[in-house]
């Protein structure tokens, strides 16, 4: 969403973004290195005058609540992104801005007593509300795909695309596969994002769900990846099936996603956001999927594998990785001695 949205602002806008690598200028956009949540380069970069900032950090509750009074009195448009993950089951009515969240109507103790995503997004949200500022949006986004980013579930490319291009199963969840969804492609968020900056008079201390209105079930998504690979490697991948319990073995950091979100049916309406901007033109996401993952079977690309992952989900096929795609002798080791153990 980053990279669509400083190319649509520089159109214009001058643009800044902060980057751990980066400095300089490239076409058109300038780079300030630097670590975003260091509370010194902060400072710093605050000391300027902004009109607009729009952040994409991820923070702890304890990081926000040190920083955001920090970028409310720089006196910018802060713009802030939380997620539509904060939103409870909705069982009847399509996801609105002022929808029942987690963090609100939970029962769960346990859950409640962590930071997790969803409740770190809710309380950071509420900071802002109980703050005296004005100069502040909330936006939702809700599941982003792209051409270098296609999730299934709560999996990212590397966990199940790396998978079906090695001869081996998609480990996917049985309960997971006919709960609707809602996919929305990450340029689109970004221009939508970009036209409420426009507009953003009319977004004070306000939240957007963005998102397109459009949903889908999570077989529909994997049986149109599946023939998508067909199509363009002439291999049709397996699917190895398993209940939420196990599913959840293969990345139990993502527990909570499967539980509190994955395994609900999630339709949004977006007419908030389209009565302040106008009609955004969503890419219906049959269309956007197919053609992103297309674009990316071109020229596969990456990023690290989590292997211990995979041995659980090799163990669950009765599968094998050729020792030769594990970097290092000793993460091939581990997966040796946990594949046999």
């Amino acid at each position: 969403m980053g990279v669509h949205l400083s190319e649509l602002l520089k159109k214009e806008h001058e643009v800044y973004v902060t980057s751990r690598s980066q400095e300089g200028e490239r076409g058109g956009i300038k780079f300030i290195k630097g670590n975003a949540k260091s509370d010194e380069f902060l400072n710093t970069i605050l000391a300027n005058r902004w009109d607009v900032i729009v952040d994409f950090m991820v923070y702890t509750s304890t990081e926000f609540k040190r920083k955001v009074n920090l970028m409310l009195q720089s006196g910018a448009h802060y713009f802030y992104l939380s997620s539509a993950r904060v939103f409870a089951d909705s069982p009847n009515a399509p996801i609105v801005e002022d929808s029942s969240r987690h963090l609100d109507v939970s029962k769960d103790e346990e859950y409640l007593r962590t930071d997790e995503y969803a409740l770190s997004k809710a309380r950071e949200e509420d900071m802002l509300s109980a703050s005296h500022y004005d100069n502040w949006t909330v936006i939702r986004p809700y599941i982003t795909y792209a051409e270098n980013r296609l999730q299934l579930g709560v999996l990212e490319k590397e966990e199940w695309l790396y998978r079906a291009l090695k001869g081996r199963a998609i480990v996917f969840c049985e309960e997971m596969l006919d709960k609707r969804t809602t996919l929305t492609y990450g340029a689109d968020v970004s221009r939508a994002i970009s036209l409420l900056i426009r507009e953003k008079a009319k977004a004070i201390r306000e939240s957007f769900n963005i998102t397109t209105s459009v949903s889908t079930t999570w077989r529909e998504v994997l049986e149109l990846y599946l023939d998508v690979i067909y199509q363009e490697t002439g291999k049709r991948p397996k699917v190895k099936l398993v209940n939420a319990e196990k599913f959840i073995k293969c990345r139990p950091f993502g527990r909570y996603q499967v539980i509190y979100d994955r395994l609900y049916n999630r339709k949004f309406d977006n007419s908030k956001i389209e009565n302040v901007v106008g009609p955004v033109g969503w890419l219906d996401p049959r269309q956007g999927l197919e053609k992103c993952l297309k674009d990316f079977l071109k020229q596969p690309s990456f990023l690290a594998i989590n292997w211990p992952s995979e041995v659980i989900k090799d163990k669950m096929c009765g599968q094998f990785v050729s020792l030769s795609e594990i970097p290092g002798w000793r993460k091939k080791l581990r997966y040796f001695i946990n594949r046999f153990k």
